[in-house]
């Protein structure tokens, strides 16, 4: 089992031009902790839209390299989601679940990961075609390395212990971010 912050900050290492969607939650307060940047969008009460919000963007920006990360217990909220990332086939799309079989934000309870659903296997029986298993700091540099590769849409089940580190908070004005994610993306503010 992997370290969530150190996972994270792996995964964030020399990021260039990435963009970030994170989830509801540790997923926000990891990347946030690897270092906040303009191009990181945090997402405040959104639980389970991580992915889709990642698919929108991926498709928007097709010349960007987009990167959920998120957990287990937001992706079961969102199942439905990774169909329509399979139809949609973004090359540049990678969806990076941290995998602790809990619910973190709710109490630290069983997860349906911890009691056998295999998030791997919902991915690829929804037609996603690179689906990987990751238990070691080299498998998250392998995803790392394939970020910029353009052969997505890629699904990463990374498995990490059950730990609840202190909180590095992200900003929190939805406002804020959407300006900040937007100058970031070369977009005017609405």
């Amino acid at each position: 089992m992997l370290d969530r912050r150190d996972t994270v900050a792996r995964l964030l290492q020399d990021r260039g031009d990435l963009l970030v969607v994170t989830g509801l939650g540790s997923p926000s307060w990891d990347a946030m902790a690897a270092g906040d940047h303009d191009s990181n969008f945090y997402l405040w009460a959104a639980m389970g839209s991580a992915a889709m919000t990642g698919l929108g963007l991926a498709l928007a920006r097709p010349d960007r390299p987009v990167l959920v990360i998120t957990g287990d217990g937001e992706q079961l909220m969102g199942l439905g989601g990774l169909a329509t990332v399979s139809v949609a086939r973004p090359r540049n799309l990678t969806i990076a679940v941290l995998n602790n079989g809990r619910y973190g934000e709710t109490g630290m309870q069983a997860s349906h990961t911890a009691h056998g659903v295999a998030l791997t296997r919902v991915a690829a029986g929804c037609g996603i075609e690179d689906v990987r298993v990751i238990e070691s700091l080299d498998g998250v540099d392998g995803l790392r390395a394939g970020l910029r590769g353009g052969a997505g849409p890629v699904f990463a089940d990374i498995r990490i212990t059950a730990d609840d580190p202190p909180k590095v908070l992200p900003p929190r004005d939805g406002v804020y971010l959407k300006n900040r994610f937007r100058a970031a993306l070369g977009l005017g503010t609405i």
